[in-house]
């Protein structure tokens, strides 16, 4: 690198950033209108179009992702911290249905009438939420200005080729349109916009930094019962994951290689995304890789296609092998789990898993503590929070998701220089992983070590001439979790906390392990893939798989390795 650390966000970033910042300090509503201007100057890279009078049918779908489908509804977002503070304000949220989003792991409760009351557990949600909701509200009304005039149905069926003349919009953008509502709530969604445009409120309630560190706390009053033991040592050590709830249980738990009959059978009755036949294949060669890979991703729909009690039979498995799943804990939306390393199992293990000396894991202490992805500063909170709760920390492992500025949708980045908007410091590391720790286990994508990554405020508050820059800079990996695991880091290192606009380096300086891996779900500067454009699907289960196996792998070495 050049420099200490990239230029700061653009100007018209920046004002968008002070300008949402500055009018939610208010005690009452605000309309959206008033983020608009601002948001259509920031000429955002996933609303490029926000400017223009032409629909971006790809922004309308990556906001609609990330809303509820009650949102066609919706009138009123109202952000809170806690429950309490909504019921002061006169929201009575616990009687409210709780909604949920394909695209975000977020606490909704929607009224039934016209108000959205969201869950906010760091200022990054706010980052995230209030460009996801203008760009939403921009788009809406620019469909409505199209079709207020037209008849939405022909002979008592919807009348796909008038809508999509009146929206100016091709197949793909139709595509976008339909994945945007579903295809249950299409009519629904369209009558909403032709009859009306969107004129959506929001309320920020009294947010405050000890509200976001209360709401750690809550979440680890629901993981340490479960963490801390009846006999020595109480607070045994922990190797922390951040990862996602699905990748680590499948590779340890072993239930999906025990059913692979049953999931082959249901893959050829259902078909999913043309799959049935690659299930076939692969069970009758010899990669058993690539059967496991199979299995894996399609364990979801064969337990949310079945019975309540096959997600029982799961969980069971699962504990037999050492590993407890934990929903919801202190009713915050980060799943966690917990792992005996000592109660594992290697006939229920992964085959990629067995590393030399697996059995001497029977003489551990030590527990795998693995968080699903937690959103941006949450990222910093929750870290904090464990770091000043459990036992000795043996390694801190991050996995996640990110844009790629030079690679392809599926491959692997691997970073020991991270820049973060947050603090403005550039952290320097030494990453634990190398590419060999990966490739064996990828299939489809390629892995990149040595790069440089910048966490972000929110995937919307980025434009084409700002990662220009960074790109300039040797910055390739967009992320947004990276800058704050690393602050907290530094504060369980350092006896001070986190500096900012600095040169942090935590190099040589962490007394447990440190690794982060991305594997890239979009490619910004691509006119290929896009994660707004093309589904992860099964190829981006194997760039997950692989991350989630290096980590694995290097956790069971070092404790055979200690206990030997």
């Amino acid at each position: 690198m050049d420099r200490l650390a990239p230029v700061a966000p653009s100007d018209e970033i920046d004002l968008y950033i002070r300008t949402y910042s500055s009018l939610l300090r208010s005690t009452g509503e605000v309309r959206v209108r008033a983020f608009e201007e601002a948001h259509a100057y920031s000429t955002s890279a996933l609303h490029p179009g926000a400017l223009s009078p032409e629909l971006d049918v790809s922004a309308f779908a990556y906001a609609a992702a990330r809303l509820p489908a009650v949102m066609i509804g919706t009138r009123h977002v109202v952000l809170g911290q806690s429950h309490e503070l909504f019921e002061a304000a006169g929201y009575d949220v616990r009687t409210w249905a709780m909604v949920r989003t394909r695209g975000r792991r977020r606490p909704l409760r929607y009224d039934g009438r016209d108000t959205l009351a969201v869950f906010i557990a760091s200022v990054s949600d706010i980052d995230d939420l209030v460009p996801i909701v203008t760009a939403y509200q921009i788009e809406w009304n620019k469909m409505h200005a199209r079709l207020y005039t037209e008849a939405l149905e022909k002979n008592g069926a919807l009348d796909e080729a008038a809508i999509r003349a009146a929206l100016g919009v091709d197949e793909a953008g139709w595509k976008k349109i339909v994945d945007a509502f579903g295809t249950g709530e299409l009519l629904t969604g369209l009558r909403a916009i032709k009859d009306a445009p969107v004129d959506l409120r929001v309320r920020m309630l009294a947010a405050s930094y000890s509200q976001y560190q209360r709401s750690a706390q809550r979440w680890w009053s629901g993981v340490e019962p479960t963490y801390v033991r009846r006999t020595p040592p109480r607070r045994p050590p922990v190797y922390f994951v951040s990862s996602n709830t699905h990748a680590v249980a499948n590779l340890l738990g072993g239930y999906a290689r025990a059913k692979k009959d049953d999931i082959a059978k249901y893959a050829r009755a259902k078909n999913p995304e043309g799959l049935a036949d690659t299930v076939d294949q692969a069970l009758a060669g010899t990669d058993e890789a690539e059967s496991a890979s199979l299995l894996y991703y399609l364990l979801r729909g064969y337990i949310h296609d079945g019975p309540p009690s096959r997600m029982r039979e799961v969980r069971d498995l699962e504990a037999q092998g050492g590993l407890v799943h934990l929903s919801e804990p202190g009713h915050i939306d980060v799943d966690a789990q917990l792992i005996d390393l000592s109660k594992l199992r290697a006939e229920q293990l992964d085959p990629r898993l067995h590393v030399p000396g697996l059995e001497k894991l029977a003489k551990s202490e030590a527990v795998i503590l693995n968080i699903d992805y937690p959103l941006g500063m949450s990222a910093y909170h929750l870290l904090s929070r464990i770091g000043q709760a459990t036992g000795e920390v043996r390694g801190v492992y991050v996995m996640g998701k990110a844009a790629t500025l030079n690679g392809r949708v599926g491959d692997v980045s691997l970073s020991g220089a991270v820049y973060d908007e947050h603090s403005r410091n550039t952290f320097l590391f030494k990453n634990a992983f190398h590419a060999n720790d990966v490739r064996p286990y990828l299939r489809f994508g390629s892995v990149f070590d040595n790069q440089s990554a910048l966490t972000v405020r929110s995937a919307f508050l980025q434009n084409k001439s700002y990662m220009g820059t960074f790109y300039r800079d040797g910055y390739t990996v967009l992320e947004m979790e990276a800058g704050p695991f690393l602050s907290a880091i530094y504060e369980l290192v350092y006896p001070s906390r986190v500096p900012t606009n600095e040169l942090v380096q935590l190099a040589d300086k962490t007394p447990f392990d440190l690794g982060i891996l991305h594997y890239a779900s979009d490619t910004p500067y691509s006119r290929r893939q896009s994660l707004l454009s093309k589904s992860l699907s099964y190829f981006g289960v194997d760039a997950t798989y692989a991350c989630a196996i290096a980590i694995v792998r290097r956790i069971l070495a070092r404790e055979v390795e200690r206990a030997g």
